[in-house]
């Protein structure tokens, strides 16, 4: 991989982050003063297997070149006084629609996960993703916002990923090996619909294998000297990247 190239660029960007990361406060999660966003993941039935629709960014400004699902940061007419999770619903539908032109229904959209990222970062933005059944009609993509759109298969662009071909950010690289175990677009909204909504409270943290994002679950998440072979990690050092949760089968990777 060209060291030049965005992907190694946001390997080495991640790397620096874990190590600016501090241990995780009871109230990170929920900190008022961290920009929240809502992103939406939109689905249809391919050829063979679900695909999903993401737009690549362009080299410049938040995630510079990466590949990500329509979405953006809350704006004032999207807040909803005390419902930090319906102010993002509305934010994800008109961002959706401002950088793809395509309208989906904010009621309809099916939560899926909430990312806080790791604390202690000049940046940070806790993001919302949602679901929603393609809605149809033509693409009209923001050229300030958007370079290219693709339907893509989770698996397909994962595996592009550990090529080192496209750019990915840990929680777009997770939704997508996640959504990669399901057949089509319907048993995607429907895991979704009866699992709820995951919070991923992110720490970043350095081991044997380089740096690591970890989460609820993982022995090692709460730095107290439990061990324990429980797991629930992105390992970041190298591509491919690997994931490894406790109900997933050791060392899945992409």
């Amino acid at each position: 991989m060209d060291d030049s190239s965005p992907a190694a660029r946001t390997l080495r960007a991640l790397a620096d982050a874990v190590g600016e990361s501090r241990p995780r406060h009871p109230a990170d999660g929920t900190d008022p003063a961290v920009p929240v966003a809502g992103t939406v993941v939109i689905v249809r039935d391919g050829a063979h297997s679900a695909e999903v629709l993401m737009i690549e960014r362009p080299d410049r400004g938040s995630f510079a070149g990466a590949w990500v699902f329509p979405g953006g940061k809350l704006e004032d007419d999207d807040r909803v006084e005390g419902d930090e999770a319906k102010s993002a619903r509305r934010a994800a539908a008109r961002e959706t629609h401002e950088e793809t032109g395509l309208v989906v229904d904010a009621a309809t959209l099916v939560p899926l996960s909430c990312w806080d990222p790791p604390p202690g970062l000049p940046l940070r933005i806790r993001t919302w993703f949602f679901l929603a059944e393609d809605p149809g009609g033509a693409q009209t993509l923001a050229p300030d916002e958007v370079v290219a759109a693709q339907w893509v298969r989770p698996l397909d662009m994962l595996a592009r990923h550990g090529r080192g071909e496209v750019t990915l950010y840990p929680p777009t690289w997770v939704t997508l090996h996640e959504l990669g175990v399901q057949p089509n677009a319907a048993a995607l909204l429907g895991a979704a619909s009866l699992r709820g909504v995951e919070h991923f409270e992110t720490v970043g943290r350095r081991g044997a294998e380089g740096p690591m994002m970890l989460w609820q679950g993982d022995a090692e998440y709460a730095d107290a000297g439990l061990g324990g072979a429980s797991r629930h990690r992105l390992e970041i050092g190298a591509l491919p990247w690997t994931y490894r949760r406790a109900d997933l089968p050791e060392g899945r990777s992409g």
